[in-house]
């Protein structure tokens, strides 16, 4: 069985997790149009600034496109991901896409110069997996149907809810792809 999975190419490390999904032995394609989403069997929302990412998904009219997708496609998102997938958004009035039942906090490790490294322990993905965190958020907390994969100093980085997985970090950004391939489990599957 074949398998397409897009990576969202409006900002972020693009063709880092192009490569991390060819890796899987999917066929990737960057999704910058609403065409580019047909044939699609899931979808990676990369890192970058959530607020410009969303002002870009309204300007290429992809927001309710994705929106769509989303209910029929297992989705990743990463990062600025996370914030747009879920529902609630600490300080801010209103949720973004609001696919996963989590509540986020924005920047919560601090500015770009307090970006780490920190090796995590992610359930049905690895003991060792070391986590890139830029201006990253975190998941304050989670909805019944949410199962937490991942805890760093007792702040959710990362879950699954159903067919949305999310994470706080850039896994893109190590040579370590084991959750791509997580991912491109999770897609197989649905699709089957």
């Amino acid at each position: 069985m074949s398998i397409k999975i897009g990576v969202l190419g409006l900002q972020g490390a693009i063709r880092e997790h192009v490569w991390a999904l060819e890796s899987t032995g999917a066929e990737v394609a960057i999704v910058k149009k609403i065409e580019h989403l047909e044939g699609l069997d899931g979808l990676v929302i990369p890192g970058g600034e959530s607020t410009t990412m969303r002002r870009l998904l309204d300007q290429y009219g992809l927001f309710e496109p994705i929106k769509a997708f989303a209910q029929q496609h297992p989705v990743f998102g990463t990062c600025a991901g996370l914030i747009l997938m879920a529902q609630q958004i600490e300080g801010q009035k209103g949720p973004h896409l609001a696919l996963m039942d989590i509540n986020v906090r924005r920047n919560a490790f601090g500015r770009q110069v307090a970006s780490f490294e920190a090796e995590l322990v992610i359930e049905g993905v690895a003991d060792d997996f070391m986590g890139v965190f830029i201006r990253a958020p975190y998941i304050l907390n989670v909805g019944q149907d949410v199962q937490v994969l991942s805890v760093y100093e007792d702040k959710i980085v990362a879950a699954r809810q159903g067919h949305f997985l999310t994470c706080a970090f850039h896994p893109e950004l190590t040579n370590d792809y084991r959750f791509h391939h997580y991912f491109y489990d999770m897609v197989r599957a649905y699709k089957e």
